[in-house]
């Protein structure tokens, strides 16, 4: 069986929603659910939380997680890319632990909906097709062939160009966004390659409700009903 290692990326910094890692979300501070989906999922070995934050590592470690090393403030910016982040956790877990898995899946807290079920999913994806990369995925609700924009003399056209005629939205091929719940990647292609996307990736088509992020208040308020809703149902 291959190792895998459960990576949850927390920084300190928020500018849309300040210390959103850990704001309250439905009871319980907002990494949290991530924590909790990661620690009952059956194919990680480990659940390790990257912060540049002593708070953050302390709700962390509360919550169940591990977090043998702290972030450098270099790698915390808003510029900085998330590979990076990735791949100082992987080298820091190397020298450190001794620790080197076979895949990496990266699991942003600002995607709480996202289920153990999930990531077991998607791990035994990767397993069973031997891929290098998966990543979640969703049906989009603003299909590439209904964008508009407006060019430089006001007037409204086409995004991306096409000879297809559609008449009904129901006739268009399915388009797929990119939710942000759930990135698996084998080791050596985040260190050689330095990316989340190499060229054998695999979707893992995930529901709408379980999909959205939270980028700002309006998603933060929305988030928090679907997850009071699920809490009231899990008591009932």
């Amino acid at each position: 069986m291959s190792q895998v290692l459960g990576l949850i990326t927390a920084r300190g910094g928020s500018k849309s929603i300040p210390r959103k890692n850990i704001r309250p979300l439905a009871g319980k501070p907002v990494i949290a659910w991530t924590i909790d989906a990661a620690l009952q999922s059956r194919a990680l070995d480990s659940v390790v939380v990257s912060t540049d934050d002593e708070e953050i590592a302390q709700v962390a470690r509360d919550c169940g997680a591990t977090v043998p090393f702290m972030r450098p403030a270099d790698l915390a910016c808003d510029d900085t890319p998330h590979i990076e982040v990735v791949r100082h956790a992987l080298q820091r877990l190397e020298s450190g632990e001794e620790y080197r898995p076979d895949y990496v899946v990266l699991l942003q807290p600002t995607s709480p909906l996202r289920t153990s079920d999930d990531i077991d999913a998607a791990v035994e994806m990767s397993e069973k097709n031997e891929s290098d990369a998966v990543v979640s995925v969703c049906l989009t609700h603003h299909h590439p062939f209904l964008v508009k924009r407006i060019d430089e003399d006001g007037n409204l056209e086409d995004f991306l160009p096409s000879t297809l005629a559609y008449e009904r939205r129901q006739d268009l091929p399915p388009a797929y966004f990119i939710n942000g719940a759930i990135y698996l990647t084998r080791r050596r292609v985040l260190l050689d390659e330095h990316t989340f996307l190499p060229h054998r990736t695999l979707p893992y088509i995930m529901p709408g409700e379980r999909s959205p992020q939270i980028d700002d208040l309006s998603d933060f308020r929305v988030i928090e009903f679907i997850l009071r809703e699920y809490v009231e149902a899990s008591h009932d």
